[in-house]
Order: structure tokens, then sequence, then C-alpha cells
């Protein structure tokens, strides 16, 4: 089950950017042929990706296909069911994730391909919120993601923290009741403006996601920087295990008392570390 940090989205039809974007180290690449790729180029770039992920055995690489209403989408299942068994395929991202029943025939195609490939389903619409429940425990979804420019727009809302809050603290929900890994936040937009970023990724981190979309290799450092705990954080946590190794809760730790979920807050912490 994914615990990427960092989602590098390249467009599908610039095959030349491929290995550049493999070599900005990102957790996860995402070989894009939705809203990057014009429609007149989409066939074009499921040739350039089957071919790129022919040649790399061990590839973190996932494609992002169109969404199940689009009319590219049929092209690209059909793209799918003919990648040879055993390609370089880590998973799929769907946007505008909304049905179950879509998501399991995604699912079993990607199957065909990698028997443990996962889905990264995107929430991006009204009612995909409105089904994120469904979303989040149908067969193959290994996390959500955060669409927040497409939601905003199919909303009709503005694309600021107070409009998107439900959204975001719904697909937190929606995650953590499924037993899913934490979501995965949306894109920034400002590639120039590193203070917008860490903003953005520490309110991310406030709200319980632990990863984000990326649209340049610029924004891997801090996202990742953002999302892992710092060495301070690291050293308290170090601390409260040695403190209460023994079993007893009843000590403190900075003045402060250790209780279990203080424990497990500690624990959590060295693990995202790891």
């Amino acid at each position: 089950m994914s615990t990427a940090v960092t989602y590098l989205f390249v467009p599908g039809d610039r095959p030349e950017r491929f290995d550049k974007a493999t070599a900005a180290n990102p957790d996860v690449m995402i070989l894009d042929l939705e809203d990057a790729v014009h429609p007149d180029a989409k066939p074009a770039a499921r040739e350039a990706i089957a071919a790129w992920l022919a040649q790399r055995p061990a590839a973190r690489a996932y494609v992002r296909i169109n969404d199940s209403a689009s009319p590219a989408f049929a092209a690209d299942m059909d793209w799918l069911r003919v990648l040879p068994p055993g390609t370089a395929l880590a998973g799929l991202m769907v946007p505008k994730a909304e049905h179950a029943a879509a998501l399991a025939d995604i699912a079993q195609a990607l199957r065909q391909v990698n028997p443990q490939g996962e889905i990264v389903a995107i929430i991006e619409t009204a009612l995909g919120l409105h089904q994120v429940d469904a979303v989040a425990t149908a067969p193959g979804v290994a996390r959500l993601a955060f669409g927040s420019l497409d939601y905003a727009v199919d909303l009709g809302c503005s694309h600021t923290r107070d409009a998107l809050a439900f959204a975001r603290a719904r697909i937190m929900l929606a995650s953590r009741v499924a037993g899913l890994p934490p979501p995965i936040d949306g894109v920034t937009t400002a590639l120039k403006d590193e203070a917008v970023l860490a903003d953005d990724v520490a309110y991310a981190r406030e709200l319980g996601f632990a990863g984000k979309l990326c649209i340049h290799p610029a924004q891997l450092a801090a996202v990742r920087a953002g999302f892992l705990p710092t060495p301070e954080q690291l050293d308290w946590a170090r601390r409260v295990l040695e403190a209460t190794a023994s079993g007893s809760h009843a000590v403190q730790v900075d003045g402060k008392m250790v209780d279990r979920p203080v424990i497990e807050q500690a624990r959590r912490l060295l693990a995202l570390a790891q």
C-alpha cells in the first residue's frame, strides 16, 4: 500500500522529459494521458509511454488515464489491456473518481498487467466527494488524492482553503475509515514561490494529508521536507519511546505527561521517517 510523499506529473506526449523526471527522484512519477495532453496527441502519448515502460523493468511509474466519462477513456482501457504482463506499471491515477463499479473494471484491467498494481483515486467533483466512501473501498484503490482545482471548477467555488476545507476533511475521514494511507493533497500552481508551496504543505499536513501532487521537479524537495518529520520531532519521538520502554505510561517528557495517544504519535513519526 503506497505511502509515497511526492507524486510528479509528466506529460505523456513529452517522452524526452521521462528520464529527466526519473532523475529528479520523485517517489512516484505520473505519466499523464489526461489534462496535460491535447486530445489529438493522446494516441502518440500512449505509444510513447508503452515504449518507455518496456525498457524499464523496475520503474516506479503510474499513468493518469482519462476519466470514465471522457471520449478518450475507452482508448485508454484498450491500450491498458494490450500492455504485456509484467510491464513496469506500478499503478494508475484515476481522475474524477465517482463510481466504485468503474474503478473495479479499471482495477481488473490493471491486474492483468501488474497483479500488485495500485490505483490512486482522485476526488475532484461533487459527486466524487458525495460517494467518497464507496470510492475509498472500491477494488484496487490504495489511496485517495484531492484534485482541488477541478473540484473548485465543478462546484463553482473559489480555490481557497475555506472553500475547500470540507472536501479535504471529508477525504481525510474516508481514507481513515477505509484503512487507507493518509491522502494526497492537490497541486500548488505557484511554481516560483517557495513560501507559498511550503505553506500549502504545512496546511495539508495539519489536516492529516501525507503527500502532494507536484507539477515541477523544483517542488519535490520542499514537499518532501514539509511532510517528513523534523529532526526535533524525531528526537522527541525517540525520547518518548525510550521513557515508556518499560511499559509504564506514568512518565513525563519535556514536562508533559505521556499517555497512549502520545506514544502512538511518536511511533507514527518514526515510521514515517523510515
